[in-house]
């Protein structure tokens, strides 16, 4: 073989990502860790993976959870040009890019919904001893 080929190879096996991983692959999780993270900051609204906790009759935040992709988008996207207002969704969604909003999209509508209330309110006793 000639050395040039012979020292590509060598050096092709250790800049190249171990265990037969493909580069695309590590883009993938570091963009799976970032979706995750800004779907975290949905988390004080939207719940944990998207799944809303009905505080009461008044107040019940959007499930994202298993919702359409395409609907998830237009809506992000509707926020985001201000066609659908709201009180601060349109600047959640101003500070995505199209990219992100389609990744946020794909990973909510891929998680499951899961029906969540709060806890029903307790009286608390205080007891002393004499």
């Amino acid at each position: 073989m000639n050395k040039f080929l012979l020292n590509l190879m060598l050096i092709s096996s250790v800049i190249l990502p171990s265990q037969g991983k493909a580069t695309e692959d590590f883009v993938y999780v570091g963009q799976a860790l970032h979706t995750r993270t800004l779907a975290a900051s949905c988390a004080a609204c939207h719940g944990t993976q998207g799944n809303a906790v009905t505080f009461n009759a008044e107040f019940d935040a959007t499930t994202l959870a298993g919702l359409d992709k395409a609907y998830i988008v237009q809506r992000l996207t509707d926020f985001r040009s201000g066609a659908r207002q709201a009180t601060v969704m349109h600047r959640h969604a101003s500070g995505l890019s199209l990219e992100e909003i389609n990744q946020l999209a794909d990973y909510f509508s891929h998680q499951k919904k899961i029906k969540r209330q709060m806890p029903a309110t307790q009286t608390l006793k205080a007891v002393q001893d004499e």
